[in-house]
C-alpha cells in the first residue's frame, strides 16, 4: 500500500544536530498525520513528534525546543530537525503515517504505515 523510506540517521556528538527525512510512496489519497517515533535499546517505542495535514504539531516533552517536525505535502515528505542532541536521544527512529490510499477499484481505504527505522547515536 504505502511505503515509507527514512534517511538521515547517523552518529553525532552531544550538542550536535541531525536531520531525518521520510518519503511516502504509493497511491496516497490523503494523509491524516505523519509522525516520528523512537525506540531506545530494550525500551518501548514512543512518539517524538507528529504533524497533521493542516500543519498542527505536537512534541514529546523531552524534545520540545530542540526538535522540529515539518512536512512537504506536495512531495509526501516529513522531516525531523534535531538540535542540541543528547546521549539519551540515542534510538532507532521510525517514521509513521496514516491516511487513505487509493485502491485498484478506485475507492480510498485507510492505511497506517511504518518505515524501516534509522539509527541515531549521540555520543557524550
Amino acid at each position: 500500500q504505502v511505503r515509507l523510506v527514512e534517511s538521515g540517521g547517523g552518529l553525532v556528538q552531544a550538542g550536535g544536530s541531525l536531520s531525518l527525512s521520510c518519503t511516502a510512496f504509493g497511491s496516497i489519497f490523503s494523509f491524516n498525520a505523519m509522525a516520528w517515533y523512537r525506540q531506545p535499546p530494550e525500551k518501548q517505542r514512543d512518539m517524538v513528534a507528529a504533524i497533521t495535514s493542516g500543519g498542527s504539531t505536537i512534541y514529546a516533552d523531552s524534545v520540545k525546543g530542540r526538535f522540529t517536525i515539518s512536512r512537504d505535502n506536495a512531495k509526501n515528505i516529513v522531516y525531523l530537525q534535531m538540535n542540541s542532541l543528547k546521549p539519551e536521544d540515542t534510538a532507532v527512529y521510525y517514521c509513521n503515517a496514516d491516511g487513505r490510499v487509493m485502491t485498484a477499484s478506485g475507492s480510498p481505504v485507510p492505511f497506517v504505515s511504518w518505515g524501516q527505522g534509522t539509527q541515531v547515536t549521540v555520543s557524550s
